[in-house]
C-alpha cells in the first residue's frame, strides 16, 4: 500500500477526536480461563489528545475484514474504494507471546498506513470504534510500556530531593496511578505522590526525584503541576551507536543532488525527528525543507515525527544498500516543504 499524502483541506475539516496515529507500547499476557495476548496501544487524536486502548489480534482481524468488505476495490457496496494495507496473517502454532512480539512491528506499520489513508476513511464508523477509548480502556492501567521506554537507560542524576526542595518554583507532578519500576533505574511511586521533575528524557518519559530516590517513569502516569522548561531531550543517546556520515538526496525543481554529510559529533542510528530536521536545516541553509525516505515499494514517505524515523530505521534493516563504514544505514531524501510533486498520491 502506497502511503497517501492527505489533502490538507480535507484533513483540516476532520473533527479533533479523529485518530491520526497509533503505536503499540507493550504486549501483555492475559490471565484467566482463556490465555491470550493483549496489545497496549497509544492513540493520538488530531486535536493532540493521547490515550491508551487495549486490543487483541482478533480485533485487528475483524476490523480488517469489515474494511475490506466496504472499501476493497473488489467490493460493490461502496463507490469509494482504495487499496487497504496488509494485515499480518493468523498464526495457529507457536508460543502466543513470541508470536505477539514478532507481530508488533508489522502491526505498527499496518496502523500507520491505515491512518494515512484518505480523510473520508478516517471517519468510518468501524475504524473509529476500534480506536475509541472505551470505559474499560480508561480504567485499565498499562503495566510496563516497554516500547515507549527510552532507548538507553539514563545515568542517575546527581541532583537529589534536598537540592530541588530549596527551589520555590521547582517543577513537579502528581502521580495519577501506582508505578512499580522494573529495576533501580526506574522511580517507583504510588498514586497521590508528589514527584520533583529533573529532566525530560523523551516525549513519553521523565526523570524525577521522590524521597531521595531518583529514576525515570512514564509521563502518562502523572499530572504535571509545574512543567520543566521546554528543553529538548539529550540527543546524544549515551551508549548507542552513532553514524558520523549520512547520505542525503536533495530534490530541487530541476535536479537532484546527492550529498554525503559529515557530522563531527555523529547522529544516533535512530535519531529524534526534531534533531534530524535541525541538522538538515543547518546543512542546507534552508528552514523550509521536509525530510523523507523511500519505503520498500519505492514510494516517497514524508517524515513528520519520531514514529516515522523509527519506521525508516526499521525498514532499512536488512534492506539497506549503504554498507560503508561510519554511514547511517538509511538515506534521507530532502525536499522543499511545499513541493508535493515527489509523492505518489494515487490509491
Amino acid at each position: 500500500m502506497q502511503r497517501q499524502l492527505r489533502e490538507q483541506s480535507d484533513y483540516d475539516q476532520l473533527p479533533d477526536d479523529v485518530p491520526i496515529s497509533a503505536y503499540i507500547a507493550d504486549a501483555e499476557q492475559s490471565k484467566g480461563f482463556s490465555s491470550h495476548v493483549v496489545f497496549t496501544i497509544q492513540v493520538k487524536q488530531k486535536g493532540g489528545a493521547r490515550y491508551f486502548i487495549f486490543r487483541r489480534y482478533r480485533q485487528f482481524y475483524r476490523l480488517q475484514a469489515k474494511l475490506l468488505e466496504k472499501f476493497s476495490p473488489d467490493s460493490h457496496k461502496n463507490p469509494n474504494t482504495c487499496n487497504l494495507p496488509m494485515l499480518p496473517g493468523k498464526v495457529y502454532i507457536g508460543n502466543k507471546q513470541e508470536i505477539a512480539e514478532k507481530r508488533i512491528p508489522e502491526l505498527n506499520i499496518y496502523m500507520k498506513k491505515l491512518l494515512d489513508l484518505p480523510a473520508w476513511i478516517l471517519l468510518d464508523e468501524d475504524l473509529r470504534i476500534f480506536f475509541y477509548q472505551t470505559p474499560e480502556d480508561s480504567e485499565r492501567i498499562p503495566l510496563a510500556l516497554r516500547r515507549l521506554r527510552p532507548p538507553t537507560r539514563k545515568v542517575k542524576s546527581q541532583i537529589g530531593k534536598e537540592d530541588v526542595n530549596g527551589k520555590a518554583e521547582a517543577a513537579q507532578a502528581e502521580a495519577l496511578y501506582d508505578f512499580t519500576g522494573a529495576d533501580d533505574l526506574d522511580l517507583t511511586f504510588k498514586a497521590g505522590d508528589i514527584i520533583y521533575l529533573l529532566k525530560r528524557v523523551n516525549d513519553e518519559w521523565l526523570e524525577g526525584s521522590l524521597c531521595n530516590n531518583i529514576g525515570i517513569f512514564p509521563k502518562s502516569f502523572v499530572r504535571i503541576i509545574k512543567d520543566l522548561s521546554q528543553e529538548t531531550p539529550n540527543g546524544n543517546k549515551e551508549g548507542h551507536a552513532v553514524a558520523h556520515r549520512l547520505r542525503c538526496i536533495y530534490h530541487d525543481v530541476h535536479c537532484c543532488e546527492i550529498r554525503n554529510v559529515s557530522l563531527k559529533d555523529g547522529v544516533p542510528l535512530q535519531p529524534d525527528y526534531a534533531e534530524l530536521l535541525s541538522l538538515m536545516r543547518t546543512e542546507f541553509g534552508n528552514e523550509a525543507i521536509a525530510l523523507n525516505y523511500r519505503d520498500p515499494e519505492g514510494d516517497m514517505v514524508r517524515i513528520i515525527d519520531d514514529m516515522d524515523v523509527e519506521l525508516m530505521a526499521l525498514e532499512a534493516k536488512g534492506q539497506s544498500k549503504i554498507k560503508w563504514p561510519d554511514f547511517a544505514p538509511w538515506e534521507l531524501h530532502v525536499t522543499r516543504k511545499d513541493d508535493l510533486s515527489v509523492y505518489n498520491t494515487n490509491p
